[in-house]
């Protein structure tokens, strides 16, 4: 049965407060602007991954020029692999864009200092979206947050019920998540969890995925506080339940050479693995994998570790645009406030499968798993990962790849992860 899921009524928790305010309009020029403008915007971002993204930026400029008319908007599509290599580069040599599009969290945060604040010329606009603090830096604000993005569990349930597994009860602890691997290995065809490794991925989506499971409220909250011990018991447990999953054959063969976009995804999409860590928005959600699945498509919540703990949905805001070009800040902020504009939010939301930023867009879907997702949204919590600095997540991709392979001990890579922040 199709359900409208009114997203306004979310509270997602400490860091991701909605208000159930009026929806935005079109965008109003910035102040200081008249209209009149003319030349060229230039926009870096990593393309677009369908027709709905594509059709999302075009009404995002036809909105941005809506109030300027004669200004050309050029974007310029960089590969995402290599995306941030590319920009930074751009910028030292002084021939970057007036605008980049960035990952919330550790991607803008680290480098917040080549961005223009905006925090007084978006103050209007923070009633109206949620996920602020995944762009903001030192109490300034560097974007407006697009969509939601978080790390949800999708299982296939045809393959459970290949397994002799209940597909309507999927796992609520880590042993019974250990039962269900044991049962997909001896019962199928299939790996227990698709898993792109070839840029270190994968061990930011293991941590953050299964986080409210594994730490208690308190070290949550402390870890994204930035008081963090990569030596304490839990953070050595997840970094040694990480191997061990490797060791127990939990992933496809050849992970740390597959591709987590999109390879990774498509084995899941094609019913060659089990279970993926996916994404709300964006790629590889509910919307991408239900294309395939249909309604073998399920959704579950991080699994119960430690006692003491509270599961939690990881989300927090996804992607937004930063201005690098302080002469262009009026044109800049008016692209942001295009990016979030209502019309176009609300149009790509069910169109692109994207859960928005916007609290008062209905998610009008009769996809059972997105359903699901949305209820869970109020106690949500932002993503660990996100939390570390450039330089410390760069370690643990390197790590992450060492330790699926045994080419490095926990207690070697909790040293390293301690040191790099110590």
């Amino acid at each position: 049965m199709k359900r409208t899921i009114g997203v306004a009524a979310l509270g997602l928790g400490a860091t991701l407060v909605l208000a159930g305010c009026g929806g935005a309009a079109s965008p109003t020029p910035s102040e200081g602007d008249g209209g009149g403008e003319t030349g060229t915007l230039t926009i870096w971002n990593w393309g677009n991954s369908d027709d709905a993204a594509t059709q999302y930026q075009e009404d995002v400029i036809a909105a941005f020029n809506e109030l300027h008319p004669g200004v050309e908007v050029e974007i310029v599509a960089q590969p995402f692999d290599q995306y941030y290599t590319l920009l930074g580069t751009a910028i030292e040599a002084g021939t970057g864009p007036d605008l980049a599009l960035f990952n919330g969290g550790t991607q803008l945060k680290s480098r917040a200092d080549m961005l223009v604040p905006v925090t007084d010329e978006l103050a209007d606009l923070r009633d109206q979206l949620a996920g602020w603090p995944a762009f903001e830096s030192a109490g300034e604000t560097y974007s407006a947050p697009m969509f939601l993005q978080g790390f949800p569990i999708y299982y296939n349930k045809a393959i459970f019920a290949e397994a002799g597994l209940d597909a309507d009860s999927p796992p609520t602890t880590w042993d019974e998540l250990a039962e269900v691997c044991n049962a997909v290995a001896s019962g199928t065809d299939s790996s227990c969890f698709a898993l792109g490794n070839k840029e270190g991925l994968g061990i930011e989506f293991f941590m953050s995925g299964l986080a409210s499971g594994l730490f208690t409220p308190e070290e949550y909250d402390a870890w994204i506080d930035g008081t963090r011990d990569w030596e304490s018991e839990h953070s050595r447990q997840m970094l040694e339940l990480w191997a061990q999953t490797a060791s127990d054959g939990w992933y496809n063969d050849g992970a740390n050479s597959t591709a987590m976009f999109n390879d990774s995804f498509d084995l899941f999409s094609a019913g060659e693995a089990a279970m993926v860590i996916g994404l709300t928005s964006g790629i590889a959600h509910w919307k991408q994998f239900d294309e395939f699945l249909g309604d073998d498509l399920g959704f579950m919540m991080p699994v119960t570790i430690n006692d003491g703990t509270e599961l939690a949905l990881p989300v927090e805001g996804g992607i937004g645009y930063g201005i690098l070009n302080e002469d262009k800040v009026d044109l800049g902020v008016d692209w942001i406030r295009a990016t979030v504009d209502r019309d176009a939010l609300s149009a790509y939301s069910i169109a692109g499968g994207q859960i928005t930023s916007n609290t008062t867009i209905e998610l009008d879907t009769d996809i059972q798993s997105a359903q699901d997702i949305v209820t869970e949204l109020p106690g949500s919590k932002p993503l660990l990962h996100t939390a570390l600095s450039a330089e410390t997540l760069d370690l643990l991709h390197r790590l992450g790849q060492q330790l699926l392979i045994g080419e490095v001990t926990v207690d070697d890579a909790a040293g390293q992860l301690a040191a790099s922040e110590g």
